[in-house]
């Protein structure tokens, strides 16, 4: 079983690594004997992440990069490879919401501006689409890698007041699974894609929408969201680790094209 999910020797790109579920992963990813590239457009956030897996004897280095820039996307890939010589796994987790883009008391659906909205779906669905351009055409060549993409639950059921960000992780999930169907057949039956939807978990980006700032205690929408998750809880970052092992493994080596929910239960529960 141990072989069945090694990682020893595979190097690994991670965008948006300096965010918590990103840093999360890159953590594991490196305990499991994976060389980890942090990108990220925050380089003290990614040499920070960088510096924690050094400091626990794991390998990684930390890659200033703009997602949607592919100069930058490219002089990442050259620094990946120089320092590691290859790249055998993007995780393409750079995204998020912009406070403009979403409804509220003070911004209504039909007041939301076109650069707001156009800021979250370029983040998220380009943010995914340009590194996978630059990073897997160098798969295609060498006839094998692994992409894996983060959605949401938003891809699953639309959430209430985030329009842009629903509709750009739902253009993520199908970029997944026409990724994975092209790639098979015009390279190389050794290159999978898949992506994880996770559900809800504590962020910086979203603490404050769940919990409220100064009690800690529940807002409205975040007791919604408990009681419409069976396990009656927010994940904790770790808990993405398990899925993302066996999607990066030979574990799920005839495994392409899914969207996996780690959520709790939230997508199977209808409310009653």
């Amino acid at each position: 079983m141990s072989d069945l999910f090694d990682l020893r020797n595979k190097t690994i790109a991670i965008t948006g690594g300096g965010g918590v579920l990103c840093s999360a992963m890159a953590l594991e990813l490196a305990k499991a004997g994976a060389r980890i590239a942090i990108l990220d457009l925050v380089e003290v956030a990614a040499a920070q992440v960088a510096e924690q897996i050094k400091s626990s004897g794991g390998l990684a280095i930390a890659v200033k990069c703009n997602v949607l820039e592919k100069e930058s996307l490219k002089a990442a890939k050259e620094e990946i490879n120089s320092a590691y010589g290859k790249i055998d796994i993007l995780i393409n987790g750079a995204g998020g919401n912009k406070k403009e883009a979403t409804t509220s008391t003070d911004m209504s659906f039909f007041d939301i501006p076109s650069d707001a909205i156009r800021f979250v779906f370029d983040l998220n669905f380009l943010g995914t689409l340009l590194p996978t351009q630059v990073f897997a055409k160098q798969m295609a060549e060498n006839g094998r890698g692994i992409i894996l993409n983060v959605s949401s639950m938003n891809a699953f059921r639309p959430l209430t007041k985030i329009a842009a960000y629903s509709a750009a992780k739902a253009a993520i999930s199908n970029f997944t699974q026409w990724l994975a169907v092209h790639m098979c057949q015009n390279y190389s039956k050794d290159i999978r894609v898949n992506a994880i939807a996770p559900g809800f978990f504590l962020t910086e980006q979203n603490r404050f929408l769940l919990t409220d700032e100064k009690t800690g205690q529940l807002t409205p929408r975040g007791q919604t969201i408990i009681d419409h998750t069976p396990m009656g809880k927010f994940g904790s970052p770790e808990q993405l680790t398990g899925t993302i092992l066996w999607l990066l493994s030979d574990a799920a080596k005839f495994v392409t094209g899914i969207v996996v929910p780690v959520d709790g239960g939230f997508s199977a529960f209808s409310g009653v």
